[in-house]
């Protein structure tokens, strides 16, 4: 018997409010409590709800050596106006934001509430130097192996890049593909931080930071906020209930978090699992899938989260042959992603989840938004090197 319910029988979770603020370096003097304020009015604004409204304020948020606030959920409720709304800050590393749409969405299926806010926001880009990011981002890691070792996140990432290409023939030119491909999609994104149109010579010939990434094929360090507003059917206002998206499956999984100790260090089999277990409660298979925003801290973890979710059979042809173009047959990283977008980590998560609840519901920015109605799209990152995940299924409301 399955552990999961039919979609006829469980309760219907709808994105009925999605927005993002710009992902950049901030140099305005604004905080994280003035973005997670902008995307949480925005996406509130489209829900058709108000502040009293809310049941449930869900944050995500890295690192309190970002926001310097021990307790950001109780101060970003007063700054929402959602005193009195049960509160709750949710951390997985750079899955921290799908780690909280899992838990907004389980607060509903718990019947604990009925209409969820999830906000993400980190200042990843402004709090700290360089250096201090660096060592930090070593302890998201194993802190005795990899952290105490000074290894970086960029020299482990490219390690387990090695161990993939060795098994299946990527090369650096698939890692040029990928970073162009992003980039360019964020050249339609109004709210992107690297919209930039890389000639292949030109990322071939940027600094090599560990090989074989070079400073072109990394992410950014971006600030910013994300938010999303969630709502059991029953709930929903009678504008959104046909057309909001639907979130279908949930799905987590975790891995030895030390590199060197995996069986296969080039292979992300916690996002497998956790893909598969996001896919069998949506009651669907990966090939139903008509667009993802995976997590592509550095260019090639873009294509070993392709291989682990399943999306094709041979993800180094598809890549070849433009299957994940915007306009291919299944569109990776419309929104740019990690290396286009941007990545203020806490609203990463949140803002991939928002990114495909827009797609889906024919609202995304109109260079990016596919012309053949959707299915079903899905979202995920992680936390460590993959070593925490976690994969949201979206589907189209019904009049979509």
């Amino acid at each position: 018997m399955s552990q999961y319910k039919s979609q006829e029988e469980q309760t219907l979770v709808l994105v009925i409010g999605a927005a993002l603020t710009p992902f950049n370096r901030r140099r305005d003097g604004s905080s994280f409590r003035d973005w997670s304020l902008q995307a949480f009015t925005n996406a509130l604004q489209m829900s058709g709800l108000g502040p009293g409204d809310i049941d449930a304020l869900i944050v995500s948020s890295e690192s309190d050596f970002f926001t310097l606030q021990l307790n950001p959920a109780s101060v970003l409720a007063q700054d929402l106006g959602l005193v009195g709304a049960a509160t709750l800050r949710v951390e997985g590393g750079g899955g921290s934001g799908q780690f909280a749409v899992h838990a907004g969405v389980e607060r509903i299926l718990s019947g604990r509430s009925k209409r969820v806010a999830v906000v993400g926001v980190d200042p990843s880009a402004s709090a700290l130097g360089g250096y201090s990011i660096r060592e930090l981002y070593g302890y998201s890691f194993d802190f005795w192996t990899d952290g105490l070792s000074g290894a970086t996140s960029t020299a482990l990432y490219a390690l387990s890049w090695q161990a993939f290409a060795a098994v299946t023939g990527g090369s650096e030119e698939d890692l040029a593909l990928i970073t162009a491909k992003n980039r360019r999609n964020a050249q339609h994104n109004p709210g992107a931080h690297l919209p930039r149109d890389h000639s292949f010579a030109e990322i071939n010939a940027s600094p090599l930071i560990a090989s074989p990434y070079r400073r072109l094929h990394c992410s950014p360090l971006s600030d910013g906020a994300a938010a999303l507003i969630l709502c059991s059917e029953d709930a929903a206002p009678e504008a959104r209930k046909d057309v909001a998206p639907l979130i279908m499956g949930l799905g987590a999984g975790s891995d030895l978090p030390g590199l060197g100790h995996r069986s296969a260090p080039g292979f992300f089999r916690a996002k497998s699992n956790a893909a598969a277990r996001g896919l069998a409660m949506a009651g669907i298979s990966a090939s139903d899938i008509a667009l993802a925003e995976v997590y592509d801290a550095y260019a090639g973890a873009e294509l070993q989260a392709i291989a682990a979710l399943g999306l094709v059979d041979d993800p180094l042809a598809a890549l070849r042959d433009g299957v994940f173009d915007a306009d291919g047959a299944c569109p990776i990283n419309l929104s740019g992603g990690l290396m286009g977008q941007g990545a203020p980590v806490g609203a990463t998560g949140v803002g991939q989840a928002a990114t495909c609840a827009l797609l889906l519901e024919g609202r995304y920015h109109p260079d990016l938004q596919p012309k053949s109605p959707l299915g079903y799209a899905l979202a995920e990152s992680h936390g460590g090197l993959a070593t925490t995940c976690a994969v949201t299924v979206l589907g189209a409301g019904a009049n979509a």
